[in-house]
Formats: C-alpha cells, structure tokens, sequence
C-alpha cells in the first residue's frame, strides 16, 4: 500500500476508514461513492471534522483503500489514510450521509484553480447549454477562496449565494454521480453571473489598442495587447508603472515557447492547476513591445486560468471548432496586469472599478458575482532547478504548509514590504496572500482585513503574536492591536525561522541571510548579509559581510551609483567619486558626505553589496524599481568564476574589497561573471570556516533573503558549499523575500508560546 496508509489486516470484509488532508469541497465524497459501487462495496461515506469518514463492506477492500490515494480528485490533498477492521452493518448500498460535525469543528476551503479540460470541452462545444458561458465550473475548478464569505463551504456563505440554480444546475448539484455535485460556484448561462460586455466587443477593443479592466477571480487585471507599443506604453504611463516588467498571458504552451526558452520544470508551473505567472528567459526575438520587459533578460508568462481568459483568446484566433486550436501557437498576447493604481490594493468592484481604474482603463468589463477576498496572481520562478515562489497568491492561498508537529495558535504579522499575514493552526501554517507594501491607507485597511478574515476563516485565537524589531513598520505598530503577548523578532532571524519551519526543523540551524534591508538586533547597524545560529526562538549572530557606508541613508538603495560610490571611498579612491559619476546629480556631494561621514549609516547588507557592484560596473546607476539593478546584472552573467584573492576573512567579517576593487576595471559582463562567481565561493568559505570557528557540528545551512531568488547565486551557492560538505537549504513553500517574513515570525512566536506555557516567560 502507498506511503500514508496503515493497514491493519487484509483479512476482514468491514473496515472503518479515516481520510486526513485537504479532502471536503473537492469531490471527495461523490469519487468514494463512485468507486466503492464500482466495486460492488456497501457503506457510507461523510465529512466531519478530521475530514472523510468511511464504513466499507465487501470483498475489494484491499483495492478500494489502494484507489482512494491513486485515483483521488485533483484538488485533494491526502496526508493520512488510516484503516480499521468494522463491524458488518447489513448496509444494502453504499450512500453519502449528512456531515457530522461538532460546534467549533475546524475545516479549510481550497484555492483558486484553472479551468479543467471536462469543463473546456463544455464550453467550446456548440450543443452543450454552457457553449461559450465565461462562469463555467465543476467542483474539479474555477472559484473557492476568492468567493467565501466564511465557512463551511457551502453556497450561503459565497458570493453565488443570490444566484439561484435553474432545475437544470440544481439535478447537477444534487446528483453524486455528475462532476457538479455540490459544487458551490455551479451555474449556467439560464441562472447565474453575467459579464458586462460581450467577448467579440473586448476582443475589438484590445486589437484596436484600447486599455481593458477585466474583472477576474481575485481582483481586475489591465489588459493590452502586448505587442502594440503605442498601448503598452499608454498602460505604463496611464497606470503611473516604474520600470518593472509586465506579466503576459497567452493562449498556449506553444504560444509561451515562442516567446521564452522553457524548460521542463517551467512548462509544468505553466500548465499546473494552479497558473501561476512564471519568470523565464527571454527570446530576443519575441517581437512584443519593448515597453513590456524594459530591457530586462527575462519574461512573466502565465497561460489562461478562467473561462474568460480562454474565450478572449478563442475569439482572437477566429472562432476554431472544437480544442485543438488550444494546442497550437498563437501570436496574440495580453499584457495582463494587477488593476491597483499607485500601489494600491486590487480592486474587486466594479463600482470601485469605475472610480479607481476610470483614467486608466478605455473600457471596463465587470460582472455581477462579487470578489469577497482580494488576491492577486503568484509569480514562481525556477531557482536552482525547483519552483520557488517570488510572489504567493492566487492558486497557493489557503493551502497550509506543513510544519513538524502540533504548535499553539500564534500569528506572524510581517514586514513593510511584499507583507503577509501567517497563521499556525495545529500543525498547520496558513500564508495569506500577498498584500504588498504598506505605504498608503488603503493597503493598510487591506492588511488589517485580511488578519481579521485569516483568524475568523481559521477560526482561533492567538496566543501570541510576532512582528518585525524595527518600530517605524505600521505591521509593528499593529502588534499592539492584540491583547496577548508580543514577540520582536530580528528581520533576518524571521527570514531564516521560515526555512526551518517549511523543512520541519527542530532543532539548531545555522542560516545564511542574504537580503537588503533588516534593523539589526543591535538597533544600529542595518543587517542584510548575516550569518546566525537559529534554535527556536533564540538567535545569534557569528558572522557578517563587511560593512558599508550608505550615502543618504534608504536613497542609496534607489541609487546604486551611491553605494558604488562609498566602496570607492573604502577603497581609498574617493577622489575618483566626482569624476566616475560625474553623470549623476549630487557626486561631488556624495564624495563630501563619505568623507565627513555624516548621513552614511553602515550597513552589511548583501543587497547593497549588489549595488555596490552595478554602481561600479555602471549598470543601472538609478533603479526604478526595487531591485532592479541586481535583475540586470544577473541577466549578464554567462560563464562565473571565481576572482582568486576576490574576498577576505577577517574574524567574524567577510570582506568583498578586492572584488570590488577589480571590478572597477572590467566591463559590465565580465563584473556579473566575476561578481556572481566569487560572491558564492566567498560565501561558502565564510560559512564552513565561521561555523567551525564557533564549534557548530550540522552540515547543513539554510538560506534565504531577497537576493536568493537570484537563480544565478542560488545555484553557485549551492554547488560551493556542496564541495566543503554542506548541504543548502532553501524556501519552496514560502518566498523567500519579505513575502516569507510571517512564516518565520508566527514560527517563532509559537515556540515562545511553548516556552511560556513550560516556564512561564515569554521568549
């Protein structure tokens, strides 16, 4: 039998059977129904609050227990199958019973996913009563967390709940043998939602160069045409969008090839259930507009995940008969864009469509099912040959990550930028979708919504709750909102604390933390290049990069020419200052501010590191956008290798000076190449000296940060530290920038809660 499943003897004709995982609202109870009659089984089959419950009567037992993992509904998740021998009941037949349930009894919701191909078929077929309906679904796809008001799940508690189901949806509804059994979001064209515009007029439109608000699951995208210049510049000026790349939807995976250079692991998140937009390398000779990448060596793809998505492009390629038109290359693509305006969160309404997105979009295209929960698309990257999330949301969110063992309720509140909320439960760490920055009411308003709706959804109380050290972050000043006991927890000891979590690690754990910004635990020096010894919540520091200065504090992380400058200084060649930035506004002023050293707080961060390089080498000397600089400087590297002598070690300090020393005499490919290269030997010497030095006797470092999602670094880091012994850790589950900030922070205040129930003190 499969892993998971405990058998107790194969020679009994009634067994009692508990399933465990993400196993109600999936189809779960009408696929047992289905196959024990199959197999001639009689008994029952409900839900209740560990999950699905089974009385099974027959001779195929044995079979049945083996089909309920192998061939279980695609959007469950099993982590438990246990079995034990029955009482025989004399049932006549095999029958879905009434959930039972117990007051307080605690269930889960599953994500967002695609449109399944059973229901494409309908859609695309011309005599079936869905044929080109854009709110098709089964329970197999289509909407979940984005439609739930509270739970259970059932329709009263969605936003379909004013749609009544015509007789035709409700014989579906009501039947276990149609893939539509209680399936919450099912309608049809005679009894459920709307679009606002027909999908020809859309078409029209994003052909003619017109900006479109499309609602969609989660929030509006702005869509354009994404190889019209003219329209994709509009969007980005209209929108007021820095210089970051757009995400582009196209119809198919032929379609994706044509733009980008996929490779096994990327076509797979391309076409998962889940959708998410995928970072790959760009084909030069895409031919999309230049304002969709900006320059930059690699592309967001993402293909269709609604009905609506498919019928766009279904109308754009002339209207093929049947399906096969979806396994074909198509040139059509769509800039497809989160509608927040200035930083703002999604907007779901179309009232608020109308208001917000009226100066931006040509045309808006809403509907009449409400979006109760605001939530973006997730971006995914391979890095260093796995999936790793940069952004999680749409098809991730609910779904826990699994931790080692049952923990108190606790909450992990966050950062100031890409913030999240996280929740323990049990055994259970629940991410909530990304929220972004908290630079402006609004996303602020959405935050503290979207706490509030993670532990009513959840339904716990927290007994203690974590935030970032430093105390200008408004998800600092939130803690205080919550009447239970607050844990500070150091920005890269949290970055760290979500490695262990996701890797189910109890015990000490060395971490390397590679990130921008993070208020050091001595409130002085800004941390960001960091070796720490984590075990639970307790940290220390044994190691660091070398320090620089940052002129003009937080602007030199939007100027990287600054931090560029200041290694100069170091260098002792600050009189080249004035003259190797004689281009940017302020050099001779930056020279002064280094020497006097005013205004220029140290930092060890990784991140400013990468500035220092890409000011030198002259690549992006302004970023407009947050780490952009370090993007193109990666884009350029080909062949790494190490600078012999690049680094030192001094003590507890790692110091790049002779790297950046060389660098100021080689050209922008040549420095990604040294740079990349002798930043992960560095690295990995430091570690493996450093964590003798201190007597530390694991072979394994966890890493993560910002700039480890530098696919670059992340696979040289590896490598280097393989050949001293040392296996990498790395995030999958979380991202590893300050997305996973919250992850690591509830870790943490749980195991403090531990400790307080065990010696009375919060750690």
């Amino acid at each position: 039998m499969p892993d998971g499943s405990r058998i107790v003897s194969p020679r009994y004709d009634a067994a009692r059977i508990r399933v465990r995982g993400a196993v109600q609202g999936v189809g779960f109870r009408p696929f047992v129904w289905s196959l024990a009659r199959e197999l001639g089984l009689s008994g029952w089959v409900l839900n209740d609050e560990d999950g699905v419950l089974i009385h099974a009567e027959g001779s195929g037992l044995d079979v049945f227990a083996y089909r309920l993992r192998a061939d279980a509904p695609p959007l469950s998740r099993i982590d438990e199958i246990e079995r034990a021998p029955a009482a025989r009941s004399g049932a006549p037949a095999f029958e879905i019973r009434t959930s039972a349930r117990r007051a307080g009894a605690r269930t889960m919701i599953t994500p967002d996913v695609a449109v399944c191909d059973d229901c494409l078929l309908d859609i695309f077929d011309p005599s079936n009563r869905r044929y080109a309906y854009p709110f098709t679904n089964c329970t197999n796809c289509g909407p979940r967390y984005t439609i739930t008001r509270r739970l259970p799940y059932d329709r009263a508690q969605t936003s379909m709940a004013p749609f009544a189901m015509c007789p035709a949806c409700r014989a579906e509804y009501d039947d276990p043998a149609d893939r539509r059994f209680h399936a919450q979001p099912n309608a049809c064209p005679e009894c459920g939602p709307r679009l606002s515009a027909g999908i020809a007029d859309i078409v029209a439109r994003l052909k003619g160069g017109e900006i479109v608000a499309l609602k969609g699951l989660g929030g509006f995208h702005l869509a354009v045409d994404a190889r019209n210049e003219a329209a994709v510049d509009r969007l980005r000026a209209r929108k007021r969008r820095d210089g970051k790349p757009f995400a582009v939807m196209v119809a198919s995976r032929l379609s994706a090839a044509g733009l980008a250079r996929l490779d096994d692991a990327e076509a797979a998140l391309l076409t998962s259930r889940a959708r998410p937009i995928v970072v790959c390398r760009l084909e030069k000779s895409a031919g999309l507009a230049s304002g969709v990448t900006r320059g930059l060596g690699d592309i967001g793809l993402f293909l269709p995940y609604t009905p609506l998505h498919y019928l766009i492009f279904h109308e754009a390629a002339g209207r093929p008969p049947g399906r096969a038109w979806l396994e074909e290359h198509h040139d059509f693509a769509l800039v497809m864009t989160s509608a927040n305006p200035g930083g703002e969160p999604l907007v779901t309404s179309d009232s608020e469509a109308r208001e917000r997105l009226g100066a931006i979009a040509d045309v808006i295209v809403g509907h009449d099912r409400d979006i109760v929960t605001r939530c973006d698309d997730s971006v995914m990257r391979v890095i260093d040959g796995a999936p790793a999330y940069l952004r999680r949301a749409r098809g991730a969110c609910p779904s826990p990550i699994k931790l080692s063992r049952a923990m108190p309720p606790a909450l992990g509140l966050g950062g100031h930028l890409k913030t999240t909320i996280c929740a323990i439960r049990d055994d259970e760490a629940f991410l909530s979708q990304h929220i972004g920055d908290l630079d402006n009411a609004a996303t602020y308003r959405f935050y503290k919504e979207t706490a509030a709706h993670l532990v009513d959804i959840l339904e716990i109380e927290p007994e203690t709750v974590a935030c970032d050290l430093h105390p200008d972050f408004l998800s600092t000043q939130f803690a205080a909102d919550w009447d239970v006991p607050v844990v500070r927890v150091q920005h890269h000891h949290a970055h760290i604390a979500a490695v262990a979590a996701e890797h189910r690690i109890d015990g000490p754990l060395a971490g390397l933390a590679l990130d921008g910004f993070g208020l050091g635990a001595d409130g002085e020096e800004n941390w960001g290049g960091e070796l720490l010894v984590v075990e639970g919540p307790a940290m220390r520091r044994v190691g660091a990069l070398a320090p620089l200065r940052q002129p003009g504090g937080e602007r030199a992380a939007r100027e990287p020419w600054r931090m560029g400058a200041a290694a100069l200084h170091a260098l002792g060649r600050g009189a080249d200052i004035a003259r190797r930035f004689r281009e940017q506004d302020g050099a001779g002023l930056v020279a002064e501010v280094l020497e006097r050293d005013v205004n220029a707080p140290h930092t060890s961060s990784a991140g400013r590191l990468f500035d220092a390089a890409c000011g030198i080498l002259g690549v992006t000397p302004v970023a407009s956008f947050e780490g952009e600089a370090a993007m193109r400087l990666e884009a350029l590297a080909r062949s790494p290798a190490a600078l012999p002598g690049g680094y030192e070690i001094r003590g507890e300090r790692l110091d790049f000076s002779p790297l950046l020393a060389a660098l100021c005499d080689v050209d922008p490919a040549t420095g990604a190449d040294l740079f990349h290269g002798t930043l992960a030997e560095g690295l990995a010497d430091f570690v493996a000296c450093r964590l003798a030095a201190v007597g530390f006797p694991l072979r394994r470092v966890a890493a993560s940060g910002g700039c480890l999602q530098n696919n670059v670094l992340a696979r040289l880091l590896r490598s280097a530290l393989g050949r001293r012994g040392i296996d990498l850790l790395t995030p999958r589950a979380a991202p590893a920038n300050d997305g996973g900030l919250s992850l690591g922070q509830a870790w943490i205040a749980s195991l403090a809660a531990e400790n307080q129930k065990g010696d009375g003190s919060c750690a």
